[in-house]
């Protein structure tokens, strides 16, 4: 059986929870728990812990899932807040040390929205705090009300792991459930997709083969609300443990 390192979502201290109120909480949200479970594979949330304990853990995993959620704090990647949008600085931290141990040992990594996001970061990219704030001409990506029922077309660049796995399908489409963006692509990464307003959708890490390190800006765990009108979701996470079991 193989292990999937999924990274943890955190939910800090609120005194108005009647439950763990003065907990910080971590957990992997349902869906993409269901999503990485199958046949011969373990999901396994990767716990906040101390360094060395850490890296014990993380030599137990076969392959690492950057899951989705807050945002990523401006700071994280060399700016200031430009409002409202402060991120989870915390959450940055312990994430970045899960994409270095994947990074400098091999390891296969898919990073989802926050994920794609902070792995731009990590090798080095910058992102938009707010899309509808400083990008001219960007749509509205994000929607409260419809969440994981919003989606719009995708366009694969040619010749790349995306264009390949998906190719036959006509007009693809995406969910879309973020507010932030990739402003600065970081020199390690190729565009592998890109939305109707240009923003980058995908990307992989050069020099990875075809799927083995790679980041997509929507949830695929999710598409199973919005059926056929969206792309496949299993053959991107099937793909990705390919690698994993090699």
């Amino acid at each position: 059986m193989i292990k999937i390192g999924i990274s943890a979502a955190f939910e800090y201290p609120n005194p108005e929870r009647t439950v763990f109120g003065p907990k910080t909480l971590s957990y992997v949200e349902n869906d993409m728990a269901r999503y990485v479970a199958r046949k011969g594979v373990l999901p396994v949330m990767i716990p906040d812990v101390e360094d060395g304990i850490l890296d014990d853990i993380l030599q137990e995993m076969d392959g690492f899932i950057i899951q989705g959620g807050a945002d990523i704090a401006p700071e994280t990647y060399g700016e200031e807040p430009i409002g409202r949008w402060l991120g989870d600085g915390v959450r940055d931290q312990y994430e970045l040390q899960i994409i270095d141990y994947a990074v400098k040992n091999n390891k296969p990594i898919f990073g989802i929205c926050r994920g794609f996001q902070l792995m731009n970061v990590y090798f080095g990219g910058t992102l938009y705090q707010d899309t509808l704030t400083q990008r001219e001409g960007s749509e509205d990506h994000r929607s409260s009300e419809e969440y994981d029922s919003k989606h719009h077309p995708v366009f694969f660049t040619e010749d790349n792991f995306l264009s390949n796995i998906y190719a036959g399908v006509e007009s693809p489409h995406i969910n879309s459930i973020h507010h932030q963006a990739i402003k600065d692509l970081a020199n390690d990464l190729e565009v592998w997709a890109t939305s109707p307003d240009g923003l980058i959708e995908a990307f992989g890490v050069k020099g990875q083969p075809d799927g083995r390190c790679f980041g997509v800006q929507w949830h695929p765990e999710f598409s199973h609300t919005l059926g056929e009108k969206i792309i496949n979701p299993d053959i991107l996470i099937e793909e990705f443990l390919k690698h994993c079991q090699k």
